[in-house]
């Protein structure tokens, strides 16, 4: 026997990932859309306006009856912070809860050397953002002193309400999700060991939600980008570095700690450059966009970042260089290993090195069939990645409360398929 709250949970969360998925509508749609009954729905809708995550809107147009109105998510009382950490520059932004990305509230910085000046710099960057929306944190946070305001008159920043309901946090390198530890992270080694979904709850006082970056990936496209929809696809991440997400019957390929799918770290040349891992040649040396820009360093004599290495490719002063050349042929060999391993029904690749000339993606393709399975290639539709980290940074902090708030039918059935379920992430509630 279903427990009778339980199900009313459940309907709750069919009714908010509706408006997620849809934007207003009025309670007969929903009713239609969702199949269930018009008291069901009014129900459940009553409940997500009780606790803000609904709010009423203007008037439905409706060609019988009288009009009703139209219901949307709250745009001031749910809302969520996301974060990104990545080698060079990290990001902060904020969001609605069905994914829209303040164009205005949204920072970058440059990723600092320490452990403790990342958490300073997310903080300040977090507390900056809810006093532009004058809201308030709770009265028994402590501010850490790096965020006491020098300006006269004033004791403390503006702190934040249930405004935010939590966190997201995309992380580079293996997170192990059960103990919600970076194991190592090649390009920041001061996350190794470090556990920064707890950390930036204690300092927030908000559920904070760490994603793996290509699982944060994978979330960010199946929620918001061209995955929606699909239950069979990977994505494989060649920017700073090289990671993979598989999402079979609808659920994340995580492993037993959340480590799977760390193609970027098996070896490719045996007497290869050293990988931030401490191994020689793996794939992620030499089949990345940092990989191309390092291939450009060495040919022009000098050190050169990625947005550089780009323009000088797109001027034309790259087009038939061995750095571009030796990038594709490794890119080929990650897609062809992708494809031979997993057998996806569809392949994503997330880099910024593809989508600098449409030549490239395509010769990434003819190079990869050549080094395919004939068959697995066939079988599989690939796509440059139309999301990014901040997305699948904000779809992971919505998935965990969704989950939070009630089991998806997918968790209660996994024979229906659909979004749901836990996706390689670590959650520190708020304390």
């Amino acid at each position: 026997m279903v427990d009778p709250e339980l199900l009313s949970k459940i309907n709750e969360r069919r009714v908010l990932e509706f408006f997620q998925r849809s934007g207003p509508s009025s309670r007969a749609v929903i009713s239609r859309a969702c199949a269930l009954s018009a008291p069901t729905v009014s129900k459940a809708v009553a409940a997500l306006i009780r606790h803000g995550m609904l709010e009423e809107g203007g008037i439905a147009d409706s060609a019988f009856g009288r009009p009703g109105r139209l219901l949307q998510i709250a745009e001031k009382t749910a809302n969520v912070f996301g974060v990104v950490i990545d080698a060079g520059t990290c990001w902060v932004g904020s969001a609605q809860i069905d994914g829209e990305i303040s164009e205005s509230n949204q920072r970058s910085f440059p990723t600092p050397e320490t452990y403790p000046e990342l958490l300073g710099l997310i903080e300040e960057q977090v507390a900056s953002m809810a006093g532009e929306a004058n809201v308030l944190l709770p009265a028994s946070r402590a501010l850490s002193p790096s965020l006491r305001p020098s300006r006269q008159g004033s004791s403390q920043l503006p702190q934040i309400t249930s405004r935010y309901r939590g966190l997201g946090i995309s992380v580079p390198g293996l997170l192990n999700s059960r103990l919600g530890q970076t194991v190592m992270s090649p390009n920041l080694h001061f996350l190794n060991g470090e556990q920064v979904a707890s950390d930036l709850g204690k300092r927030l006082g908000l559920t904070c939600v760490a994603l793996q970056e290509s699982h944060a990936l994978c979330l960010g496209e199946r929620m918001y980008g061209a995955a929606r929809g699909l239950d069979n696809f990977a994505m494989l991440d060649v920017s700073t570095g090289l990671g993979l997400g598989v999402v079979s019957a609808g659920r994340p390929l995580t492993g037993n700690s959340g480590l799977a799918g760390e193609l970027g770290h098996i070896t490719v040349e045996a007497r290869g450059i050293l990988c931030g891992c401490g191994n020689r040649g793996c794939l992620e040396t030499v089949a990345t966009d940092s990989a191309f820009a390092r291939r450009v360093s060495e040919t022009i004599g000098r050190p050169v970042q990625l947005p550089e290495a780009l323009a000088l490719l797109q001027s034309g002063h790259l087009h038939a260089s061995d750095a571009l050349e030796r990038t594709i042929e490794y890119l080929a060999i990650a897609v062809a290993a992708v494809i031979n391993i997993f057998n996806p029904a569809t392949l994503f690749v997330h880099g910024k090195l593809l989508g600098a000339d449409s030549s490239i993606f395509e010769r990434v393709l003819l190079e990869a069939q050549k080094r395919s399975l004939n068959v697995s290639f066939a079988d599989c539709r690939i796509f440059q990645a139309k999301g990014n980290k901040r997305q699948g940074a904000i779809a992971g902090v919505i998935q965990s409360l969704a989950d939070a708030w009630a089991p998806s039918l997918l968790d209660l059935h996994p024979s229906v398929g659909g979004s749901g379920g836990p996706f390689g992430k670590s959650v520190a509630t708020r304390r």
